[in-house]
């Protein structure tokens, strides 16, 4: 089953790499007899379903999450090793979609209004003189 990140990005199946162990948690006597911990690895550098400019801008964002060009996504959630698939592949999905969306635009600074800069006055007055009622009477 091929991964379906974006219209414009599919991964097929053959890059996907699977391997499933024990997992620890729920699941009473069955826990000990099957395979149901997923986990999932996708190349990145040697992937044919990205361009090259893709594939630079997931190696310069995901930089840290690679190991040897490789991205590891694990799930042991699930008691099914069918759902944890499903969670893994999903979880592959949002972090490749993350890593290739577009900046956000960047902020652009603006100055406090006159009205907000007068009530933040006002506020700070009333609490200076709310504290002044509260200090102990001077002995003059």
């Amino acid at each position: 089953m091929d991964l379906i990140v974006s219209p414009a990005l599919t991964i097929p199946s053959v890059e996907l790499g699977w391997r499933f162990s024990r997992s620890s948690g729920a699941g009473g006597q069955h826990v000990n007899t099957s395979d149901s911990r997923v986990e999932l690895t996708w190349n990145v550098v040697g992937s044919t379903a990205l361009s090259d400019t893709q594939r630079t801008i997931l190696l310069a964002r995901l930089e840290r999450q690679l190991v040897n060009g490789s991205i590891t996504v694990m799930a042991s959630e699930r008691r099914s090793q069918l759902r944890n698939r499903e969670t893994a592949l999903a979880r592959l999905c949002e972090i490749i979609a993350r890593g290739l969306a577009p900046d956000a635009a960047p902020r652009r600074p603006t100055r406090a209004t006159r009205g907000s800069k007068l009530r933040r006055l006002r506020a700070k007055g009333q609490r200076s003189e709310t504290k002044q009622t509260r200090r102990r009477p001077s002995a003059d």
